[in-house]
């Protein structure tokens, strides 16, 4: 039993002004070509490194093709895209002409990934791979939580299995799943069929942590149909709403054995489950200062703004800089922003040395809403070149590069400013340069909700906040041409 392994992911912000590039693939989690991808990924906490254990339960030979992720950012430009995409197919068709050829393929993909001119590019791989395999051969995908799903992946796909947690920490284990359902259909245990229901909601950020109410109960329904006869995967997506394509936001998959109808009716069941509940699910705004000053009333500390509107995880530039100039006027010590995206200074930090005082301006460059940039007469307290290895459980296994970057400090309050767009999973990086988050007072991370992957365990209380950036969580401050209409919260009540 031969079984290809592979994928090209991203989450694509057509918000971001950049454009994402080959290069950027590579110098994100990087690319990976044949057995590079077995010696990178064996043992890690992403979906592959569970497609490389289900050989190793299973027994099925591993045929490795081409994997690629870049950090989250602007649109992929078409001719790089079609590079990348050719040179995938191209490897699968090879394996296909090797003795034994493809009995299957598993795919490693996010779902919220957008080309110039091809707005569901996910759907795009995927039907690729089957134009290159034909009807027979089953394709099992794994994808992020935050999909924007469509009917064609339905379609082209043999069965999809999607993250069950935020922070995604069960990724390798959404591998092992998608090992063991393909291995299923190839001795013919099960003939999965799959039904989507689109649900037309902005789903609010804070609301989609899945280890606390209210999206546990959600997950824990979900986990509860996926026990009943028939019923092999069960598959809840929030979607990603700074991607502006028709088919934007929210859905329910479902993968029955055999029976269509079935697939069909208990996505509609879970569907509306969502729907009667949509006002759990809105967004309710909070400002800086009321958190600060909410998280003083409390008294337990670090305090931790999650600054979601420039989250780079989710490809907002990085540089906004509200969080850090509330910390200078509130003349807070013991403050530390991870991280600010300014390779100016940097390059000013690096060319000073530490212990060099240094006037700058920090941020605000990218786009107006971002700044304007911070003045600061900063200490430069550390350098590095950006390398890391994550400890977990986001990742685990792996190791990251933040770029070039400084650690600055002015009366107390200390900012880390990098080069690359990635964000802090974890104080794995800040202790690195000699940072000791767990006893700070005051955290603010360019993250939505990854972050508590690494923080929350020492988080004296955390808050999701929305500073002023380009990614607002006010979506009527957003631009859409082709996302759905109506939806809720905004046209619809």
């Amino acid at each position: 039993m031969r079984i290809a392994i592979g994928g090209i992911s991203h989450e694509t912000s057509t918000f971001a002004h950049t454009r994402t590039t080959v290069a950027d693939f590579a110098d994100g989690f990087g690319l990976f070509r044949g057995p590079e991808i077995i010696n990178r990924f064996r043992g890690s906490n992403i979906c592959t490194g569970g497609f490389i254990d289900g050989a190793d339960k299973h027994g099925y030979e591993l045929v490795p093709l081409l994997w690629g992720f870049a950090y989250p950012s602007g649109l992929i430009t078409a001719t790089d895209y079609a590079a990348l995409k050719s040179e995938f197919l191209d490897r699968l068709q090879q394996a296909q002409r090797e003795p034994g050829g493809i009995d299957g393929v598993l795919l490693d993909l996010h779902g919220a990934m957008v080309v110039e001119g091809i707005d569901d590019a996910d759907a795009d791989v995927i039907e690729g791979v089957r134009g290159v395999v034909g009807p027979a051969i089953p394709i099992v995908v794994t994808f992020d939580l935050h999909g924007n799903h469509s009917a064609r992946r339905i379609a082209a796909a043999s069965a999809i299995v999607g993250f069950d947690t935020y922070p995604h920490v069960d990724m390798a284990e959404r591998g092992r799943e998608a090992a063991d359902l393909i291995v299923k259909i190839l001795n013919r245990e099960i003939q999965p069929m799959m039904a989507i229901e689109r649900i037309p909601m902005f789903w609010g950020v804070e609301n989609q942590i899945t280890a606390h109410p209210p999206m546990k109960e959600l997950m824990d329904y979900a986990h509860a149909v996926e026990t009943r006869p028939g019923i092999l995967c069960v598959s809840i997506a929030t979607g990603f709403p700074w991607a502006d394509v028709a088919n934007m936001g929210a859905s329910v998959m479902v993968v029955a054995d055999r029976d269509q109808d079935l697939a069909e009716a208990t996505a509609r069941e879970l569907r509306d489950w969502i729907w009667t509940r949509r006002e759990t699910w809105r967004h309710r705004i909070l400002t800086v200062d009321d958190a600060l000053d909410q998280g003083e009333k409390l008294g337990k500390y670090p305090i931790i703004l999650a600054d979601h509107g420039d989250n780079t995880g989710g490809g907002a530039p990085g540089d906004s800089v509200e969080i850090l100039a509330t910390f200078l006027n509130r003349k807070l010590r013991d403050a530390v922003l991870l991280y600010i995206v300014d390779p100016e200074v940097v390059a000013q930090a690096t060319a000073a040395g530490v212990g060099a005082v240094i006037d700058t301006a920090v941020g605000g460059k990218s786009d107006p809403i971002q700044g304007p940039p911070v003045k600061m007469r900063a200490t430069v307290r550390a350098l590095s070149q950006g390398d890391f290895t994550y400890d977990g459980p986001m990742y685990a296994g792996l190791t990251g590069n933040m770029g070039p970057s400084a650690w600055l400090e002015q009366d107390g309050v200390h900012v880390v400013v990098v080069t690359a767009h990635e964000q802090p999973l974890g104080p794995a990086f800040a202790r690195t340069l000699g940072i000791d988050c767990e006893s700070l007072k005051y955290i603010a991370v360019k993250s939505a909700v990854h972050f508590r992957s690494g923080f929350e365990r020492f988080a004296g209380s955390i808050f999701n906040v929305d500073a002023r950036a380009t990614h607002t969580h006010d979506f009527r401050d957003l631009t859409y041409h082709k996302r759905p209409r109506p939806m809720f919260p905004l046209e619809l009540t």
